[in-house]
Parts: structure tokens; sequence; C-alpha cells
């Protein structure tokens, strides 16, 4: 599923609301996560899963093509851990 989709899931379940208003609504959403991840912070919604910032140390990789060494820097990458709920649903375990 993609963003304009899931907009339109939305805004099809919510017919009082304008489409316009829905997106702008998802887009705060997927915003305000997007800024909590950039500052550092853990975001978590409950039964869905939690969104976190892991540091990945410098090190030496290699390059496919070549096999030449290469330095790769320290970078922060987003991680995600499911919730239970997800996961037991994922694995057909109604809850």
């Amino acid at each position: 599923m993609i963003r304009s989709e899931l907009i339109q899931i939305i805004a099809d379940e919510n017919p009082h609301l304008y489409q316009r208003d829905v997106e702008r609504i998802v887009n705060t959403v997927f915003g305000e996560i997007t800024e909590a991840l950039a500052r550092g912070e853990r975001v978590e919604l409950r039964g869905f899963g939690a969104f976190s910032v892991k540091k990945r140390d410098a090190r030496t990789g290699r390059n496919p093509r070549t096999g030449e060494s290469v330095e790769v820097e320290a970078k922060a990458v987003p991680f995600f851990k499911t919730g239970k709920l997800l996961r037991d649903r994922l694995n057909g375990l109604e809850v």
C-alpha cells in the first residue's frame, strides 16, 4: 500500500471528511513520526509497533563490483520492531 491508497481508504471510510483534510492528517502523522526519529526519539504505536533509531559504527566495506575496500561512515538508521498484536495477526492468531 502506498500513501495515496491509504489516504483514499481513509477518505472512503469517512465520507464526512474531505479528501484534502485526510491527506493533511496522514501527512501530519508521518511528518511527526519522521521529526521525532530525527530528534533521536522512539515512537511507539500500541498494537502496531515501535520505531527507533539505531547507530551504526564506521566500518570498512567492500565494493561488490571491484572488490576494493571502501570506508563506510558511521550513520543512524531507522529501525522498526513489530508489536505483539501485529505479530500475532500476521501469524494467524486472531486476538
